[in-house]
């Protein structure tokens, strides 16, 4: 057996690798790119979406643009106040967090059982095309119409369809838009993600032709904006809703609200706070009785005050009021 004929390609293939090799460690060396070591912390810091909600390609595109100071610390919609602050840290400034977490919602609870049909739509399954037939089968023109075109959309499987409405699950939901983009009857909205108390009706319509079409929609009776002891409930275009920097989630405005257009959950595990006073700092002013919008606070002027946890709301608006600090929520 002639063993150099069985050599001579093993050399001659090595000797390709090793050319190869130098060869590509000098292009390796002469191309190289310094990466910035804060753009490579800022992107660890993100939370790997990769969902564009930011406006930027992806986590590693803002991640450049945040180390360049092209784009705010607090830009990331999914990461939220967690990645800020530790955006803020890599960055060396301060006030990353001011960004509370958003999540898409559907503002509308016209579920089957709720809502009333114009006719019934036997064509494809999909919202944008039951649109372009007469606004859509729901009587209700601002209303979901529930075929799931943005259950389709969502990257993240955090919608689904329940009684003929779509519905998001916040705890799944990255922000990143995409729902917004193919929904054509713009029912879909961003709200906080600690968010607890939401105005559930998209409708513009005057109160009688809205009772007409769904038994849970806002009417604009506007007893919400008047039972509101924080101001945080507005009204415009026959509409109640929230100003989200005042509202407190007291819940008083669900409470009062006569069609259940309003919703109130709590987050699961979270417990309701209630109002606690110390006697000994209290002075007997009276002022927390009166700011108390569900008369849950007794006590006399000059007497020591006493809260009615079975009616407390856990609002804070006699927590506000006290000049003593007496009041805690708790």
């Amino acid at each position: 057996m002639d063993y150099m004929e069985i050599l001579k390609p093993i050399i001659a293939l090595g000797g390709l690798g090793l050319v190869f090799g130098v060869g590509l460690a000098i292009a390796a060396k002469a191309f190289h790119v310094d990466v910035d070591p804060k753009v490579e912390a800022i992107n660890d810091a993100l939370p790997g979406a990769n969902c564009g909600a930011c406006g930027y390609a992806g986590c590693g595109a803002l991640a450049e643009a945040i180390a360049k100071g092209e784009a705010p610390l607090n830009a990331c919609p999914v990461g939220g106040a967690t990645s800020a602050d530790k955006i803020s840290e890599i960055m060396g400034a301060e006030g990353g967090s001011s960004s509370d977490k958003k999540v898409a919602h559907v503002i509308c609870k016209g579920t089957d059982c709720n809502a009333k049909d114009k006719f019934k739509y036997e064509g494809i399954t999909d919202c944008r095309a039951a649109a372009m037939v007469d606004g859509g089968d729901k009587s209700c023109s601002y209303g979901c119409l529930g075929y799931g075109t943005c259950v389709v959309a969502c990257p993240f499987d955090a919608i689904d369809i329940v009684d003929g409405i779509a519905n998001i699950d916040p705890d799944k939901c990255v922000a990143c838009g995409k729902c917004f983009e193919v929904c054509p009857k713009a029912v879909i909205s961003w709200v906080p993600y600690e968010q607890e108390i939401i105005v559930d009706c998209n409708s513009k319509e005057f109160g009688k032709d809205v009772k007409s079409k769904c038994t849970v929609g806002c009417i604009g009776c506007q007893i919400c904006v008047k039972v509101c002891p924080f101001d945080a409930m507005e009204f415009k275009d026959n509409l109640a809703f929230i100003n989200y920097d005042k509202c407190t989630n007291c819940g008083i405005c669900a409470e009062k609200c006569p069609t259940g257009a309003i919703t109130a959950q709590l987050k699961e595990g979270k417990k309701k706070k209630k109002a606690k006073i110390d006697e000994d700092l209290c002075i007997g002013c009276t002022l927390c009785k009166k700011a108390c919008p569900v008369d849950a606070i007794e006590g006399e002027v000059k007497e020591k005050h006493k809260v009615i946890e079975d009616k407390c709301i856990g609002c804070g608006a006699c927590e506000k009021k006290c000049p003593k600090s007496a009041i805690t929520m708790e």
